[in-house]
């Protein structure tokens, strides 16, 4: 075995690292998001929840947390919160007894709409450090990656 290297490695810093790289930058933007949903009673894993809602017919416990890509436990856990505020309601699904049909309540529409602006502007602010361009290149290539 040879001698071992006492210099630093371009390897050795984690700034190289893609791992690290999208691991900080994600808490990092869900640290501004959280900060900016926090005088709205929320916070971003709600928020990804209200997004599905508002954006579709009634659906189940089950069909949010397949769209979030989050086990029904969690989902359920979620869920109870949101209900205790007064932004969802559950009921029993009229052709499936067996399932909950989840909606927004006018109070979490009003919620969504103002957790909108508030992603909106914590999410310019992660960015604002990058050109528009570089932006919508960011969002093409995570989203080429995460698709395939």
């Amino acid at each position: 075995m040879g001698p071992v290297s006492t210099e630093p490695s371009a390897t050795a810093d984690p700034h190289e690292v893609l791992g690290y790289l999208l691991k900080h930058a994600t808490l990092k933007l869900t640290a501004l998001t959280d900060a900016a949903l926090e005088p709205l009673g929320i916070d971003s894993k709600d928020f990804g929840a209200l997004r599905v809602l508002a954006h579709r017919e009634p659906a189940s416990q089950l069909q949010v947390a397949q769209t979030l890509g989050i086990d029904r436990t969690t989902m359920v856990a979620l869920l109870d919160v949101l209900e205790r505020k007064g932004i969802i309601t559950r009921r029993p699904d009229p052709t499936d007894r067996r399932r909950n049909v989840v909606q927004l309540t006018e109070q979490g529409m009003q919620t969504f709409d103002a957790a909108q602006v508030a992603h909106g502007r914590a999410e310019s602010a992660f960015l604002a450090a990058i050109s528009p361009n570089a932006t919508d290149q960011l969002r093409q290539t995570l989203r080429t990656l995460v698709e395939n």
